[in-house]
């Protein structure tokens, strides 16, 4: 397993990943309970955060404004604006029968724990999983690994959006629940080459 080039992964199909009627977004109590529901019977689930961007000098990061997590066949965004996201993605995030798959999570986990108050347990971070596995030496990002082990180039294109604003658009939808939902098909793909 090789990390591929930046034109290497151009050529690549673009990953289908999940649509937006995979998707759910957690703004009440009701919409919690489905995804408590759904993601509380997964083994392992996807996972990763988008934070507002910083537009003036000296301005300080909120820390996470959106938290993502995912199933194979489902994706949930839990906006941090909304108490009833927030208290079902720490029950989730904090439950240690749930492996957290994801990628250059150590960022995430800090900014979780300090801003929000959320201490994630049974975490794995594919971005060192994929590093050893491929002998390279920098850790792999999600859009190299979903070239390596999936044959997908995954769509970055609203990565830098503001992701403080609300409602959030189907471009920032879409690029959010992937993001998780990229995670959970590696780590499942992983699981199958090697077992």
């Amino acid at each position: 397993m090789q990390r591929p080039t930046k034109e290497q992964i151009r050529e690549l199909p673009l990953y289908t990943g999940l649509t937006l009627d995979n998707i759910k977004i957690i703004e009440n109590e009701q919409d919690a309970a489905y995804a408590l529901e759904a993601l509380s019977k997964e083994a392992c689930i996807g996972f990763d955060t988008e934070t507002k961007p910083i537009f003036r000098k000296g301005e300080s990061c909120p820390g996470p404004t959106l938290i993502q997590l995912a199933s194979e066949s489902q994706g949930f965004l839990f906006p941090t604006r909304f108490p009833a996201a927030m208290d079902c993605a720490r029950a989730l995030l904090s439950n240690p029968n749930i492996i957290k798959a994801g990628f250059g999570i150590n960022g995430d986990i800090k900014e979780l724990r300090n801003k929000l108050n959320i201490d994630i347990v049974n975490t794995h971070n594919l971005s060192v999983t994929l590093k050893h596995l491929s002998g390279d030496k920098d850790p792999i990002g999600a859009r190299a690994a979903v070239a390596m082990v999936l044959k997908q180039r995954l769509g970055k294109g609203s990565q830098k959006s503001n992701w403080g604003a609300y409602p959030l658009k189907p471009n920032q939808i879409l690029y959010a629940a992937n993001d998780a939902h990229s995670a959970i098909c590696i780590i499942k793909a992983l699981d199958s080459k090697i077992t």
